[in-house]
């Protein structure tokens, strides 16, 4: 009797120890989010993004009277865990290095040195891809951004490298007439309607739209006699109150719509990359062509 006892008691002990390993098993759904995976899942995550990965980078600045401070963080980061759950992908932590010189003279503003910004883009992708990364996209939240990542992108073609970068760049033609009718307003640009409008969609408690209005948004011209050149005090001249817009009826139906466009433009190129090796091809055959370039033969 004893012995059916003991018998008994470990086969209840064994039972609790298979319903604790099952708990502490690894999730069923793996996330996609970078720095939520333990080292082992990592290795799965990075198996099935098929060493895919994005870096949703944004800002820290002045979004109007309204807004937060790290709204493009916000709207990036949607976008990319929007088209990870499209496709799988690897969605890097928040990155808020970025080009942001405009908005110095604005509360909360962050911005790093040329040279900071470089250096953490560069040694972040080369990172990435020590840990089998292969292919970079960047998700910019941030219009000062466009032409310092156009410009990093152009840069890998200076030296070799075992990994690609692509600059997202979403196309809103598809709904621009939706757009256009649900829009109250005509002009903007920053912290403007739609750009409040998608942050309502996605944390309305961070929305004040009643203080949008405390703020003009609306161009100044200071500049617009400059004769057939560009230069960097441009965006002052026409916004000093870092704000261009009225971001004072936001509608979540036209944030929905605008993040949802862009999630779905994403997923399908995250899907392109995945099964696609083009650009690697075409990257490694001209390094050997730029090596060698005495050799005519492409």
């Amino acid at each position: 009797m004893k012995s059916i006892r003991i018998l008994f008691t470990a086969a209840l002990l064994s039972a609790a120890l298979l319903s604790l390993h099952a708990q502490e098993s690894p999730r069923e759904g793996l996330s996609y989010h970078y720095g939520e995976l333990t080292a082992p899942e990592f290795i799965k995550a990075v198996e099935l993004s098929r060493g895919t990965c994005i870096i949703p980078a944004g800002i820290l600045e002045k979004h109007g009277p309204h807004l937060p401070l790290a709204t493009d963080l916000f709207l990036a980061r949607e976008t990319a865990s929007r088209a990870a759950q499209l496709e799988y992908v690897l969605v890097f932590p928040q990155y808020y290095f970025g080009q942001i010189f405009e908005a110095r003279h604005q509360p909360g503003t962050i911005a790093y040195s040329p040279e900071l910004i470089w250096k953490i883009l560069e040694e972040t992708c080369e990172e990435l891809s020590r840990n089998g990364i292969k292919k970079i996209i960047i998700v910019n939240g941030h219009g000062g951004n466009t032409n310092f990542f156009s410009y990093f992108c152009q840069s890998q073609l200076a030296a070799r490298k075992d990994y690609v970068v692509v600059l997202f760049s979403p196309d809103s033609r598809e709904i621009d007439a939706q757009v256009k009718e649900l829009r109250v307003t005509n002009y903007g640009g920053h912290a403007d309607e739609e750009e409040t409008s998608a942050i309502y969609a996605l944390r309305p408690d961070l929305v004040h739209a009643g203080e949008a209005s405390t703020q003009s948004g609306k161009p100044q011209e200071r500049l617009d006699n400059l004769p057939n050149g560009y230069t960097g005090i441009w965006w002052y001249a026409d916004y000093p109150n870092h704000y261009a817009g009225d971001g004072s009826s936001p509608q979540k139906a036209l944030g929905e719509l605008i993040l949802d466009n862009e999630s779905k433009q994403l997923a399908e190129l995250i899907r392109y990359l995945k099964e696609d090796h083009t650009i690697s091809t075409l990257q490694n055959r001209f390094y050997d062509s730029s090596e060698h370039p005495l050799d005519t033969e492409q």
